[in-house]
């Protein structure tokens, strides 16, 4: 792989895909051969984004959250793929329609499955191992991942500068789940704990979230970079490791920002 490009999953060298290039097969050509009439192409791809934001609007009329909302856009989806396939294959739109799920099933089993292993090991930190061991830790806990964040915090004296260093590296720790959002609350807490040193709670509270965002939330955590890595077709864990320059350099000037504004 040649240094600052991307190597695509599952591709081989244009020489090698020149020496065993073979016809098409029936199931592959028939796709090929789809002729949609270039104002129903417009129409319907017009009409997608429309579902979708009505979707949007129906999530904050009648305040759907969690599975509700998760039901109303995979509704949503489904039926655009039963309506888009119809269209597009006519008599065997039913048939296709089923093939497509299969494939759609296939592409993310095949894709989260590498990172099943790898993320239990964070979820035991978190509301698992209380699930699985009958809570062992104490009532005060938030998880053994967050909870190495908050004797992070305790174990150094306070000032302006050790005071944002810490909130970046609780932030940061708090994000390694992969969600980036879970320990929002989590900085808020030690932020207004420190404002009995340091007079700048809001400003702390705002730099933990974005360590935790910024870490978190589809950068430097392989497992929450897997629908963007494999929408593009590359490697999640190469994603990661070239986000890792950039993302440490956002967070190091974010924090002296954050230091010569308390």
């Amino acid at each position: 792989m040649k240094r600052g490009a991307f190597q695509p999953i599952g591709t081989s060298s244009p020489s090698t895909d020149r020496e065993t290039k073979k016809p098409l097969s029936t199931d592959q050509s028939h796709l090929t051969d789809l002729a949609i009439p270039l104002r129903t192409k417009k129409i319907v791809a017009t009409l997608i984004p429309f579902l979708f934001a009505l979707d949007v609007a129906a999530m904050y009329i009648f305040k759907l959250q969690g599975g509700d909302a998760t039901a109303l856009i995979g509704g949503t989806a489904v039926i655009i793929l039963i309506g888009v396939t119809m269209i597009a294959h006519r008599n065997k739109g039913l048939e296709e329609t089923t093939e497509y799920l299969i494939e759609g099933f296939q592409f993310g089993f095949r894709v989260f499955g590498p990172v099943i292993p790898i993320a239990a090991f964070f979820y035991l930190g978190d509301a698992a191992l209380t699930e699985l061991f009958q809570n062992p830790l104490p009532e005060s806990s938030h998880g053994i991942v967050n909870d190495l964040g908050v004797a992070l915090a305790h174990l150094v004296p306070l000032n302006e500068t050790i005071g944002a260093i810490i909130m970046t590296l609780v932030g940061a720790i708090t994000g390694m789940d992969g969600s980036g959002f879970s320990g929002i609350s989590l900085v808020g807490s030690i932020a207004q704990m420190f404002s009995a040193s340091i007079d700048s709670a809001p400003l702390l509270t705002a730099l933990g979230q974005i360590a935790g965002i910024w870490v978190g939330g589809g950068t430097l955590i392989p497992w929450a970079l897997i629908p963007a890595a494999a929408i593009c077709n590359v490697s999640p864990f190469e994603l990661a490791r070239r986000n890792l320059i950039p993302v440490l350099t956002g967070l190091t000037v974010t924090t002296i920002v954050a230091i010569l504004l308390m």
